[in-house]
């Protein structure tokens, strides 16, 4: 299978837009003559980069690329020269398409002397469809590869074909994360309209899902928290808004708690899944929020804090360090298994002998299936011999009222071996909330540093860098 079937079977169905930036709209008939003619320059390339923002030229070029049977890479352009430069080495005999290149791709009217004839479509689900490189929030990013397999069978299995007419959906996160993907692929699939944002702003999100009368969007952690921050009174007036998804990072328990408010007639949900998963693996869906917040159960309302139960297809296991798999409710590594999953990275899979992936998450299964997501196994901190789960500590202090960020990271120490430092976006007396972290877990957890920042550093989808951190506070001795 070739995802380029989901544009075929799009442009079969009846003559609408399929897909909108800055005002101008595509047709999935006009998308797909855009790009059969993309196909025909790009088959002559080892695969297409594309560098730019959300824009028409997206789609057309992912399309273009499966129907020339050549990998798609949507790279990062707000990295710096060199950073570019060496991602951009990796791929010899590649076309790469810049900002300025993106209108002529979207030009279907225009002269085709330029292209050859697309030729035959590959249907070798086998072959590598994206190339996807990871944030690098602890290391330098890696190149994961996502066959036509993967993504269709993520799409197949959680998809219904058409079902979403008259439906539109806005986009906002990057086309190089793996949500701008598969908001392009599921969106297309299921019958919605895409509108794109080429940059985020959150008064201008409002307006927009206002104005496109949207439906669906999707947001990372950070976006969602800013417009919330842009809502002045206690409803964002936007009622057409069914679903609004979000993931990428953790989410903020007052965050969500305010934007549940603010968005009184949305269904939320919490999407979890990573690059090399080919999107989302488990999902905490609008019923799911709703019970959460209403409920004086304990138990019940700490599901806000999940992510959800998997989704079709998906297997998780929790795991020791050991290997073993641990009981419901006990904390370990997240695995998961299932045909979407790829963990491939170049030509290495990180598979193990049974098929399962190590995310390389922390996390726990709860007695009805709930997953808990309780950080990057790469962050714990080793304090006097104690594995500490930094997220832990950070839940309590965003529950402080003078936090709104908190980052906690280890950095050395001649007797603990680390020591934990809190980074912290907010105000307040920082023995006070040492304090606060001491009475509501044990002392071995409390911060022995308090340090105030203006922010925190992150990607563009929310992630924060932690290794930034250590850095910087290392070499200051914090």
């Amino acid at each position: 299978m070739n995802i380029s079937m989901i544009l075929d079977m799009a442009a079969s169905a009846e003559e609408r837009a399929v897909v909108t930036a800055e005002g101008r709209s595509l047709s999935a008939i006009e998308l797909a003559a855009a790009a059969r003619r993309a196909a025909g320059r790009f088959r002559r390339h080892s695969a297409v980069l594309y560098l730019g923002a959300n824009h028409l030229a997206y789609p057309v070029a992912l399309f273009g690329a499966a129907l020339a049977g050549v990998p798609f890479v949507p790279l990062n352009y707000r990295l710096g020269a060199q950073q570019l430069d060496a991602l951009l080495a990796r791929h010899p005999g590649a076309l790469v398409l810049r900002s300025d290149d993106l209108d002529a791709l979207v030009a279907v009217d225009a002269a085709a002397d330029d292209a050859d004839p697309p030729g035959e479509v590959p249907w070798d689900g086998d072959a590598v469809a994206v190339i996807i490189y990871t944030s690098g929030t602890t290391a330098e990013p890696k190149s994961a590869l996502l066959r036509h397999r993967h993504l269709m069978a993520y799409l197949l299995n959680t998809q219904e074909f058409g079902s979403a007419g008259g439906e539109s959906t806005l986009v906002s996160v990057p086309p190089y994360h793996i949500a701008g993907l598969t908001n392009l692929l599921s969106n297309m699939y299921s019958g919605r309209r895409i509108v794109y944002l080429s940059a985020f702003d959150p008064a201008d999100w409002l307006e927009t899902v206002r104005r496109e009368d949207i439906t669906h969007a999707m947001l990372v952690p950070t976006m969602l928290a800013r417009i919330v921050d842009a809502v002045p009174g206690d409803d964002a007036a936007v009622p057409n808004l069914r679903s609004l998804a979000y993931g990428g990072a953790r989410t903020p328990r007052p965050v969500l708690e305010r934007a549940l408010r603010v968005f009184p007639h949305t269904g939320f949900v919490n999407a979890y899944g990573l690059t090399e998963t080919a999107s989302s693996i488990a999902v905490l869906g609008p019923d799911d929020h709703r019970t959460a917040l209403a409920s004086d159960q304990p138990t019940t309302r700490e599901r806000l804090g999940s992510v959800g139960r998997p989704l079709p297809g998906i297997e998780i296991e929790i795991r020791s360090e050991a290997g073993q798999t641990v009981a419901a409710g006990e904390p370990g590594l997240v695995f998961v298994r299932g045909d979407q999953i790829s963990g491939e990275y170049g030509g290495r899979s990180a598979l193990d002998a049974g098929g399962w992936f190590p995310t390389r998450d922390l996390g726990r299964l709860d007695v009805d299936g709930y997953l808990y997501i309780e950080g990057r196994a790469d962050d714990t901190i080793i304090r006097g011999g104690e594995n500490i789960a930094p997220a832990e500590i950070e839940d309590v202090l965003l529950a402080h009222p003078g936090v709104r960020e908190a980052a906690v990271i280890g950095v050395p120490d001649p007797e603990w071996g680390q020591r934990l430092v809190a980074v912290l976006v907010g105000q307040g007396d920082p023995q006070e909330i040492q304090r606060w972290v001491r009475e509501r877990l044990r002392s071995s957890k409390t911060p022995d540093t308090i340090v105030f920042r203006g922010e925190l550093p992150r990607t563009e989808t929310g992630k924060l860098l932690r290794r930034n951190l250590i850095a910087e506070l290392e070499n200051t001795n914090a």
